[in-house]
């Protein structure tokens, strides 16, 4: 049997390792790999490729950046290539139909979290925001709809108190990658039937944006926590410190619960070797890693070093 011809089409992080998953089977080709085009990033915005870029660099593929998908010479090109199947992994636009029923397999999606639930562009951040125990990915047939289509495997992971949303998305890269390879192969050869989502259960994950990161003090420790870990590395959580003759902003990289609960919310009631604890709305948040604006991580410790902080000043 011909190895299958997959056109792939993804941008972040999260798709790296399905696209080698892919490279390294024998039972594909990838005739075509499709990604963002680049864009203007860091403090002098200059144009940076994907990541999907990045990994496809130097490979014999051709590598296709339309700035639309729905572009009808784009549309065209990809028939060119004639694929049996189309693979999606966290590409960042819709697709027409047109590219949906172009395969002969059809489009499939590797989506992070276990569908209904969690549809949309951010569910590996939301998993964490609501405090979920676990989350996992999911192999889904993609239709118009966002994350509505037919569900063709999944599998769960735990969702630790070590983890941040970097070592999720690692970890849900690596299950989807080899759960992509196990499910295409046994849906190409007709041993899977795609089934319909569950009418009960969806919830959207919007995009996370900068705003999100404001740690609002009045909420218990525990949410406050949650958002640090799902915030992490971007857009990173941040708070301001009561300080002369302006306020001081501050990143918020590692934290965790604290028992103390005295205090009003947004105050300092300790600081030490311990770290920086700050009562909320319930319990308190110790504060073990953050990052002045404009300078490096570091520990609280090392923080208060070079800032004395009292009793009362406020976090706001």
């Amino acid at each position: 049997m011909s190895p299958l011809r997959v056109v792939f089409f993804g941008t972040a992080e999260l798709a790296c390792a399905s696209l080698s998953a892919l490279l390294e089977s024998s039972a594909f080709t990838v005739a075509a790999i499709v990604t963002q085009p680049d864009r203007p990033k860091g403090r002098n915005l200059h144009p940076q490729p994907s990541a999907v870029k990045v990994l496809a660099t130097g490979k014999p593929i051709p590598l296709l950046q339309p700035e639309r998908a729905r572009n009808e010479k784009f549309v065209q090109a990809l028939r060119e290539f004639e694929p049996g199947l189309m693979i999606v992994v966290a590409y960042g636009q819709i697709l027409p139909g047109t590219l949906l029923e172009l395969p002969r397999f059809g489009c499939l999606n590797v989506h992070a979290s276990l569908l209904p639930k969690y549809r949309g562009a951010a569910p590996i951040q939301w998993s964490i925001l609501n405090d979920e125990r676990e989350t996992g990915v999911t192999i889904m047939k993609m239709d118009e709809g966002l994350d509505t289509g037919d569900l063709l495997a999944s599998q769960s992971t735990p969702i630790t108190p070590a983890d941040n949303a970097q070592t999720l998305q690692k970890r849900l890269a690596r299950i989807g990658a080899g759960l992509l390879v196990k499910t295409v192969q046994e849906y190409v050869a007709g041993e899977v039937v795609p089934r319909k989502q569950p009418q009960t259960g969806a919830s959207y994950a919007r995009k996370i944006n900068k705003d999100d990161g404001r740690l609002d003090w009045t909420q218990p420790a525990r949410s406050l926590w949650n958002r640090v870990r799902a915030l992490d590395p971007w857009p990173g959580t941040y708070a301001f410190l009561s300080a002369e003759p302006k306020p001081l902003l501050l990143k918020i990289w590692q934290a965790e619960v604290a028992d103390r609960s005295s205090g009003s919310p947004g105050e300092i009631v300790e600081s030490g070797r311990n770290g920086i604890v700050v009562a909320c709305g319930q319990q308190s948040l110790r504060i073990l890693s953050l990052q002045r604006e404009g300078g490096r991580r570091m520990s609280a410790q090392e923080f208060l070093t070079g800032h004395s902080l009292v009793s009362g000043q406020r976090l706001a």
